[in-house]
């Protein structure tokens, strides 16, 4: 049933769980106000910002939307009397950079549709709730049996996917919700498969998988229709909210902060992996386990909202284990959610931060223990466990569950292969995404040491070794030119006679004595020379000589 448009051509599909990050470069003062440049990125390319310009009162019109979340938020407070002054400004674009750097790094603020417009208006100009009502009004013309009740606004987190409260016209007392959600960046299947897995969604049967009541879609977007929960979904339990309030509300303060019961965590939990089980044991990818996509219907746990995956949308935890390369499946994606899950049903809120690296106290080691495998610094570095095995932990290997519900989703051949490359793709994306994020952590802590205080002075010191060293050297050069300068007046000395050759081996000891030799030239006769005649003395080419004895004593 096509009710809906061809998205329009070169269409971008942003993946809204990026982070944004904003930092004031610059204020400029005009007449009777002051202007904030800021840049803005998206993710860790420098390549992928853009600028901004806001004023105080653009900051104050956000700041009023999100009271709604009831957090109190560190906007500096208004002055009307020396607003120009150039301390003033210093100080306030202090102030403004703080509330900027506190609304990106909360995981709900930062994700909603008010912080997305603020920062990034380019991409965020469109009205998704009156697109969807459009939409959902084409629906209905061919499907008069449905009518709308109301919209049921920003119950949701994300920016392109929007309810309303329905009900059928013959049957006024059951409440039904539709959701409508626009494509997003990890659409890979065909247009076709697509449209029959959506439309297969009401086939799936499962005691802990909530039922869909109708599916359609087209090459746009889906709309699918599920009945209507007065109690809402476990994230509701958890935090006492009422599930027809916006996200915000709901979620961002909580009045009371208080974890389930040891049994309410058992049960849910063991329901919750079950169901995990059965759709990685069918191929079927998910990858979007929270608080808010779990059902509760009675005491009975049931997922929610198995289309997202098909329709290609981002995991509302993604900015989280897309820093763990080792959470790099959808299923070790499942298992890392579960962990957040287990968190908060635990300790009623959701963990401040992630690798967790000591857990509070909790109603039984059981449960540290499988928080431990799954958020710990270690699990998120040498990757998570498998569903099969949570439910052979002490935790959940005891509960019974009573249930006669027979599970059953039949999905064709055709279909599980489609779904398989499209599984492939979707993680080959992350784990494209978590090598860069890898690759600029590293580039950032080897320019953050390169920096450091210790190494700056490491390269003084060297710097200052050198220097001295070249003085030194420059100095004895110095010096010798100097005294080669000052001797050029004096008549030169003759130069140092040349070593000696080695010498020669002596001749074997002999009787007779031996002239002792010279170590200078002799009448101008080398020593070599004097040196060669003696080694080649002959004795028998003496002549013999003839002598008068004069010696004998005479006898008067």
């Amino acid at each position: 049933m096509a009710f809906m448009e061809k998205p329009p051509a070169g269409k971008v599909l942003l993946d809204d769980t990026v982070p944004l990050t904003a930092a004031i470069e610059a204020s400029q003062s005009l007449q009777s106000h002051t202007e904030y440049i800021i840049r803005v990125q998206r993710g860790i390319s420098v390549e992928n910002s853009w600028q901004i310009v806001r004023r105080y009162s653009d900051f104050d019109l956000l700041n009023n939307s999100l009271q709604i979340s009831g957090l109190s938020l560190p906007l500096p407070p208004k002055k009307l009397i020396g607003n120009m002054d150039r301390e003033f400004i210093a100080e306030r674009q202090k102030g403004l950079q703080n509330y900027l750097n506190v609304i990106t790094t909360n995981h709900i603020l930062s994700n909603c549709e008010l912080v997305k417009k603020f920062l990034d208006p380019n991409n965020y100009t469109a009205n998704y709730t009156e697109i969807a009502l459009q939409q959902v009004s084409m629906f209905f013309r061919s499907e008069p049996k449905w009518e709308v009740v109301e919209p049921l606004k920003d119950i949701g987190w994300r920016i392109r996917k929007k309810y309303f409260l329905m009900k059928i016209k013959n049957q006024p007392k059951e409440w039904l919700v539709l959701s409508w959600a626009d494509l997003g960046p990890d659409k890979y299947l065909s247009d076709k498969d697509f449209q029959c897995l959506i439309k297969l969604l009401p086939s799936c049967s499962h005691p802990y998988i909530y039922r869909v009541t109708f599916a359609t879609t087209n090459e746009s977007s889906a709309l699918l229709i599920r009945m209507f929960h007065e109690k809402g979904t476990l994230k509701d339990l958890i935090y006492k909210a009422k599930p027809k309030d916006p996200f915000l509300k709901k979620y961002c303060n909580p009045k009371k902060i208080q974890g389930l019961e040891l049994q309410q965590i058992k049960t849910y939990g063991r329901q919750i992996l079950e169901a995990l089980k059965f759709l990685h044991d069918k191929g079927f990818p998910y990858g979007h386990l929270h608080a808010s996509n779990v059902m509760l219907d009675g005491d009975t746990c049931r997922l929610l909202d198995l289309e997202n995956s098909l329709l290609g949308l981002p995991s509302f935890y993604r900015s989280y284990f897309s820093q763990f390369r080792k959470i790099n499946t959808l299923e070790s994606v499942d298992v890392h959610c579960f962990g957040h899950l287990l968190y908060e049903m635990t300790y009623g809120r959701p963990p401040d931060s992630v690798p967790v690296d000591s857990f509070p106290p909790a109603p039984s080691m059981a449960v540290v223990a499988v928080l431990e495998s799954t958020l710990s610094c270690e699990a998120c570095k040498n990757g998570m466990p498998t569903v099969s095995r949570l439910l052979q932990t002490p935790l959940f290997s005891d509960v019974l569950l009573t249930t006669s519900e027979k599970p059953q989703f039949k999905i064709p051949t055709k279909l599980k292969e489609a779904l398989r490359i499209a599984k492939e793709c979707i993680e080959k994306r992350l784990i494209e995404e978590q090598k860069q994020i890898h690759q600029h952590r590293r580039l950032t802590r080897a320019q953050s040491h390169h920096g450091s205080e210790e190494e700056r002075k490491k390269r003084k010191i060297l710097a200052r070794k050198k220097s001295k060293r070249s003085a030194i050297e420059n100095s004895e050069e110095h010096s010798a030119k100097y005294n080669n300068s000052n001797n050029s007046g004096v008549s030169a000395l003759p130069p140092p006679p040349p070593p000696p050759p080695p010498a020669a081996p002596l001749p074997p000891a002999s009787t007779e004595a031996s002239a002792p030799l010279s170590p200078r030239a002799v009448n101008g006769v080398s020593r070599g020379a004097l040196l060669s005649s003696i080694q080649n003395f002959q004795k028998g080419t003496l002549r013999k000589a003839e002598t008068c004895d004069h010696s004998a004593p005479k006898i008067g």
